[in-house]
């Protein structure tokens, strides 16, 4: 069987594999769009409560699959387009609104969960649960409370879209392919994540072996934090410029879709549920996770330093306490 047409196949199931994704906004229709592409599934469906907006969009999509390994693009306002989903990936969320905090923003977003998410999973209960919608570690929590569901079958793309940035700023500054760099951000999928210097690689080699950037600087402390900085800071740069950040969340998502359906096992910064990972539990943010057709499995434990694990300690209070605070 050619690689093409296995990617549309489910390894443990054997049938044609199926995504949903709700929220027909600039995140979801990227989402789609990337998993059509990419040939995640074999059917891509949108579900949002904006009827002519998820039709036009799916549509949209549809009119390309001529160029795509994926043979049905469908767009509704009926949930019951979700019926059978293998992957349901959640980008539907409440607007921030001018003066809003980010904890009204939180309690806004957990209370339209409350209502969408065991709607969901009456029509697609065993499906594999993917939480976008910001912010995305108290809402990936609220949703495992909320489903009852075990912590595999729910987690949030968490830090994978932060972990690329990383590798794109090393990368300007080595010259090396992203592909080759192994650097990751953990924690919260916000102001508060942790850049993982201490494991950070180009190849085999330690970043701290490296040697001089192609600008002739070392990758000393304050590099490492600019870095650092310039990752946090992306996406409001990219709010204050556009409006919303969506093409590469589009691919971070399909990334997590492909690792999921084709069974890839792959290490990913996913957001899920914590028990006792490096003295943290019962919190949901973005460690190394295994992702593979059971969704979230084993969480991996990278050398730390003191700093890194108090940074992430820190993260996790943050996160917890945001999550107490909306009852969970």
């Amino acid at each position: 069987m050619s690689s093409e047409v296995q990617s549309l196949y489910p390894m443990s199931t054997g049938r044609p594999s199926k995504i949903a994704v709700v929220g027909a906004g600039a995140v979801g229709t990227a989402v789609a769009y990337a998993c059509a592409i990419k040939g995640d599934a074999r059917s891509v469906v949108l579900h949002d409560i904006n009827k002519a907006k998820v039709e036009a969009e799916a549509l949209d999509i549809a009119h390309g699959i001529q160029f795509t390994p994926t043979s049905s693009v469908e767009g509704s306002d009926d949930i019951e387009i979700v019926r059978g989903a293998d992957l349901v990936i959640v980008t539907a969320g409440a607007k921030q609104k001018p003066g809003q905090s980010r904890l009204e923003l939180a309690g806004s977003t957990v209370e339209l969960m409350r209502t969408i998410v065991p709607n969901l999973q009456k029509v697609a209960p065993e499906a594999i649960f993917m939480f976008i919608t910001n912010p995305v570690d108290v809402v990936t929590y609220a949703a495992l409370k909320i489903t009852g569901l075990p912590r595999n079958q729910v987690f949030g793309s968490g830090t994978v879209l932060d972990t690329s940035r990383l590798r794109y700023l090393v990368s300007l500054e080595t010259g090396v392919a992203t592909q080759n760099i192994h650097a990751y951000i953990a924690g919260e999928h916000g102001d508060s994540e942790v850049a993982l210097w201490s494991s950070a690689e180009i190849g085999n080699v330690p970043l701290r072996h490296w040697g001089p950037t192609l600008s002739g600087s070392l990758f000393d402390a304050d590099l490492r934090r600019r870095i650092a900085e310039d990752v946090v800071q992306s996406a409001y740069r990219i709010i204050e410029g556009k409006g919303a950040t969506n093409y590469a969340i589009g691919l971070a998502a399909s990334r997590i879709a492909g690792a999921v359906l084709r069974d890839e096992n792959r290490v990913l910064t996913i957001s899920t549920l914590l028990e006792d990972w490096e003295g943290i539990s019962d919190v949901c943010m973005a460690a190394p996770t295994i992702v593979g057709r059971a969704g979230a499995g084993r969480v991996l434990n990278p050398p730390l330093t003191l700093s890194e694990r108090d940074g992430l300690t820190a993260s996790a209070q943050r996160l917890r306490q945001v999550a107490r605070d909306l009852g969970f």
